[in-house]
C-alpha cells in the first residue's frame, strides 16, 4: 500500500502559488515548497511526478484566480465592461505583480495564437455589440486595445511607473476612443465607395 501523506494536492499547490506571489515562479523549488509546509519533499514528490508538474499547477491556479479577478471587476458597476476588462489588467499586474509576471511576461513560443482568440471572445462579442464591428475588426480593435493595456500594466508590473486610477482610466478611454473613431470613420469610407 502507498503512504498516505498528510498534505493534499490542493494545499501543496496553494502553498505553491503563495511562494509564487512573494518571489516568482523560479522560487517554487522542492526545497522552498517543503520548508513552506514544513515537511520533507517526500509529500511532494508523493503527489506530484516532478516539479515541472507542482509549476504547471501553479500556473493554472494563477490562471483561474486572474479569470476570477477579471470577472469580478468587469461585473462592477465603476466602468463599462470593455473597459473594466483593461483596469482589471492593470490592477491585476499592479496587485498580484508576480502572478501578473507569470501568467503575461514569461515565453510563450509555444503556445498558438489561435488559442488567444478564443479566450478573448467575450471582448470580441462586447466590441461586436457596441460598436458593430464584424469578428475580424473587433479581434483587431482588441489587440490594439490590448497591446496598449499590456504595456501599462507591464510597466506597473516592472515598476517602471505608478500611475493612478484616474489618470490609467482617461488614457484607457482616450485610446480607445481614438481607435473607435478610426474604424468608424473607416467603415463610413468603405460604406461610400
Amino acid at each position: 500500500m502507498p503512504p498516505r501523506f498528510k498534505f493534499k494536492r490542493e494545499e501543496i499547490i496553494e502553498a505553491a502559488l503563495d511562494l509564487t506571489r512573494e518571489s516568482g515562479i523560479s522560487a517554487v523549488t522542492a526545497r522552498a515548497l517543503a520548508a513552506k509546509l514544513g515537511c520533507s519533499v517526500k509529500p511532494i514528490f508523493g503527489l506530484f511526478k516532478n516539479m515541472e508538474e507542482v509549476q504547471q499547477e501553479v500556473l493554472s491556479a494563477a490562471d483561474q484566480l486572474y479569470k476570477a479577478y477579471l470577472q469580478e471587476n468587469m461585473q462592477k458597476d465603476s466602468y463599462p465592461p470593455y473597459k473594466a476588462s483593461g483596469m482589471a489588467y492593470i490592477q491585476f499586474a499592479k496587485e498580484e505583480t508576480q502572478l501578473f509576471r507569470l501568467l503575461f511576461m514569461r515565453d510563450r513560443s509555444n503556445e498558438k495564437i489561435e488559442e488567444n482568440r478564443e479566450a478573448v471572445r467575450p471582448l470580441m462579442e462586447l466590441l461586436k455589440e457596441n460598436l458593430g464591428l464584424n469578428e475580424e475588426e473587433a479581434y483587431l480593435f482588441h489587440l490594439e486595445m490590448w497591446i496598449y493595456v499590456h504595456g501599462i500594466a507591464t510597466m506597473a508590473a516592472t515598476s517602471y511607473l505608478d500611475w493612478d486610477v484616474q489618470f490609467i482610466s482617461r488614457v484607457l478611454s482616450d485610446a480607445y476612443m481614438g481607435l473607435k473613431q478610426r474604424y468608424m470613420r473607416k467603415e463610413r469610407e468603405d460604406g461610400s465607395n
